[in-house]
């Protein structure tokens, strides 16, 4: 199973001092964090699109891009592209720039975004939020079928390509492109339809209750006619790891409860409190912050429940000193992936 690391390049104020992060100043630590989880044998660092102020990476291939000239192996994608509101012309240009600077190690991961600011940004109607995600997935995939001659008729959204090539052309036969959802049955559905492999976001609830998804993901590829290599699982939870238990909560508690109490001012959730933080972070919760043996622990689990064949712990919800997320990548590569794998070996 592989083992990596998702990150959304937080710039959100430290707890108690409420100072901020730069922009410019994250991003380079982000660089900095993939090029540790490329030394420390991680399989794959994904980083997640976003267009407001406390996340710095709005533009996750340029900052791939850099990693990719500073690492040898590990597997670059995004956590998520929201490819509604992008062009996947744009997208695939991109992606295959980042394949020939990494040789060979680009992945394009898209999803609809659990965040709506790029919509008005670049001028898409939020009521074609479906509509536009299908449509450009569509798209995305006859480009990657046939990059140097594209065909495609059009559709609502976008006007069609009349046999134009799209360049550069990706070190990889295709381009691997990943669908990400949150619980949507239907999103699921056109995952395993169309043989896409499928990363699912376990960031609330048991992972137990995202079972059912992932039988409906193999059942939908099995009936489409794929083979079950290419029906591929990740799981992605937040998280954090430390020499020992106390030290990963007390780095990582206060950050991470500014961020839930912040998005939940936003989406209407209830007040996140300590009581809520630990019940999290039990075994059957979706939170995974503990020493190296309790997150090997949790990530088997979430494998023993949902067959998965990737595991990618969120780094970090909230900002955390650079040093402690540095200690938490290394751990992971050095300590809890060996556990994982000598599991499952």
């Amino acid at each position: 199973m592989e083992i990596g690391i998702s990150a959304f390049a937080e710039t959100t104020p430290y707890p108690g001092t409420g100072t901020t992060i730069s922009h410019a100043e994250r991003l380079r630590e982000v660089v900095e964090e993939i090029e540790l989880a490329d030394q420390v044998g991680l399989d794959v660092y994904g980083l997640g699109e976003h267009h407001r102020p406390d996340y710095a990476a709005s533009a996750p291939a340029v900052v791939l891009a850099a990693a990719a000239t500073r690492t040898s192996r590990i597997r670059l994608s995004t956590a998520v592209t929201v490819l509604s509101s992008d062009d996947p012309v744009r997208v695939f240009q991109q992606f295959a720039t980042l394949d020939g600077l990494s040789d060979g190690r680009a992945e394009i991961m898209a999803g609809r975004g659990s965040f709506i600011e790029s919509f008005p940004l670049f001028g898409y109607d939020l009521d074609a939020y479906d509509e536009l995600f299908a449509e450009k997935l569509d798209l995305l995939l006859a480009i990657r079928e046939n990059p140097s001659s594209v065909t495609w008729p059009g559709g609502k959204h976008r006007a069609g390509i009349p046999g134009l090539g799209v360049f550069p052309l990706p070190v990889q036969p295709k381009l691997p492109v990943w669908i990400a959802v949150g619980g949507n049955p239907e999103s699921v559905v056109r995952a395993g339809t169309l043989g896409l492999p499928l990363a699912i976001a376990i960031i609330g609830g048991m992972p137990e209750q995202f079972a059912p998804l992932a039988d409906l993901y193999r059942q939908a590829g099995r009936k489409a006619g794929h083979d079950e290599s290419v029906l591929r699982i990740a799981t992605h939870s937040h998280g954090f790891v430390a020499p020992t238990t106390q030290q990963a909560t007390s780095v990582h508690f206060k950050p991470y409860q500014g961020v839930m109490n912040q998005l939940g001012q936003e989406r209407g959730w209830g007040y996140f409190s300590h009581t809520s933080y630990e019940a999290a972070r039990s075994r059957r919760g979706a939170l995974l912050v503990g020493s190296p043996e309790e997150v090997a622990e949790k990530i088997l689990f979430q494998h023993e429940h949902l067959g998965i064949d990737r595991f990618m712990l969120h780094l970090s919800a909230g900002t955390m000193p650079h040093a402690d997320v540095m200690k938490a990548v290394e751990l992971l590569g050095t300590e809890v992936a060996p556990l994982v794998r000598k599991e499952l070996s």
